[in-house]
């Protein structure tokens, strides 16, 4: 199965009353179970970020039809919500989460919404969810100068191994932006691999340090679901996303370097 192509959902907020700034990337609870039971009643086998790319990098054979399910940024209702869940039908799944959002002696204030508390992040990790990194305070990474750019990484993973025991094996890329540059610094810090978004399948070709994911909106219904999760329509479903990425990403180089042509020199 090296040329498997591997669903990676990218889930944010799960929530019944999520904040204006969080909705459109959020589901509400009863979504997300009905999700998760359409994963489990099509025979899809979820595994974690750490995982795959471990069988990827080794050449080990992946589990019968997998499937990862993410969440990003560290919201509170995936342990009120989805933990429960995730525990009930025996999924594991991947946490990333941007340090400085978090509730607890970090906080810069930053969050969205209602967020985690490292008690519960621990929480989430005892029962086998891998908690990786999102950066500290969830900047466009590829905007950043090389020095804030490491600080984000190294503090990151440093708070996630002072609070959990073990430093995070995997990182997902702010807002999906990345650059060449941002992934040397992200191995180079000493995460082992990293997600993006690109709104299509994973693939080992892909490189362990680019891998795509699908995202989850509150306005993914059952039928769209069970097509994304079978791998079925996803370019034609994500084709608008993927138009203005594209475009996008040429203004956000353009802006980087005119940033380069104006730092003085030393």
């Amino acid at each position: 199965m090296a040329d498997a192509r591997v669903p990676i959902l990218m889930y944010h907020s799960v929530a019944a009353d999520p904040s204006a700034a969080t909705r459109a990337l959020s589901v509400t609870p009863e979504a997300f179970a009905e999700q998760m039971a359409v994963i489990a009643d099509r025979g899809l086998t979820p595994v974690t970020t750490a995982d795959l790319a471990a069988r990827w990098r080794s050449g080990r054979p992946l589990p019968a039809r997998p499937v990862l399910v993410t969440f990003d940024d560290g919201y509170e209702g995936v342990h009120r919500h989805a933990l429960p869940v995730l525990a009930g039908h025996g999924f594991p799944a991947t946490l990333f989460v941007s340090t400085g959002w978090l509730r607890g002696p970090y906080d810069t204030g930053g969050g969205l919404d209602t967020m985690l508390d490292w008690d519960q992040v621990r929480e989430l990790a005892d029962a086998g969810v891998e908690v990786g990194g999102h950066s500290h305070s969830h900047p466009q990474l590829d905007q950043l100068d090389d020095r804030r750019l490491r600080s984000e990484l190294i503090l990151c993973r440093e708070i996630v191994s002072d609070q959990l025991g073990s430093a995070p094996a995997s990182f997902a890329y702010p807002y999906g932006h990345s650059s060449r540059r941002v992934r040397e610094a992200v191995r180079e810090t000493g995460y082992a691999q990293a997600l993006a978004v690109g709104n299509g399948l994973a693939r080992r070709a892909q490189g362990p340090y680019a891998l795509r994911r699908i995202t989850v909106r509150r306005s993914t219904d059952t039928a769209e679901f069970e097509r994304l999760v079978q791998g079925r329509a996803v370019a034609r479903t994500f084709a608008r996303d993927r138009a203005l990425t594209k475009g996008y990403a040429v203004v956000r180089r353009a802006r980087q370097a005119r940033r380069l042509v104006r730092r003085p020199r030393d």
